[in-house]
């Protein structure tokens, strides 16, 4: 019993010693290592000085939280409202631009392709309002950017209009998309 209370405080000792040491360089001079961080969903590990680190690029997290979003397409109606990006990879949109009676919430899911940039594919369903009957089934896909601030977004967003069974492709409309993060304040 003697024996190994000796032979914890020796190792409590040591577990000190190194807690309190200086650190230590296998080099001359002073180092010249910077604090960095790893960069989330790049292909390639890489390495970023920490001091460049904004919210916009901390990864998958810079997407999450809601955002005001604003569709400008090439041809036809455009459309704005709100975006939830949630931390799992799903998204929730509720549309403005669409009367609740034609279908105004699609529900989507996204994944981080590149830093700072995230791929986004939801799927709405547009009723007739008249009638309650689905007139489309409908794929969206949004490629965006965030910037610099962490509080805005810009990229493509392409729809793809399918019949109501989902088997024949009705009608393509692309356009621009842009985002402005909702702050609690």
């Amino acid at each position: 019993m003697r024996h190994a209370f000796k032979a914890t405080l020796i190792g409590l000792g040591a577990l000190g010693a190194l807690a309190t040491a200086p650190a230590a360089w296998a080099g001359c001079g002073q180092p010249s290592i910077q604090p960095a961080t790893y960069q989330v969903g790049s292909d390639d590990a890489q390495l970023i000085r920490a001091s460049t680190v904004t919210p916009a690029n901390l990864g998958a997290q810079g997407i999450v939280g809601l955002w005001s979003f604003n569709f400008v397409p090439t041809a036809g109606p455009g459309d704005w409202g709100y975006q939830q990006w949630h931390s799992d990879g799903t998204e929730i949109m509720n549309s403005g631009g669409h009367s609740p009676a034609s279908g105004n919430f699609c529900l989507g899911t996204w994944r981080q392709s590149g830093p700072n940039t995230y791929h986004l594919k939801h799927f709405p369903l547009a009723y007739n309002p008249a009638t309650g009957a689905v007139m489309f089934k409908i794929i969206v896909t949004e490629d965006v950017t965030i910037d610099a601030t962490g509080n805005n977004f810009s990229g493509r967003q392409t729809l793809q209009f399918y019949d109501p069974t989902g088997t024949t492709l009705e009608m393509t409309q692309t356009g621009a998309v842009t985002g402005k993060r909702v702050l609690p304040n």
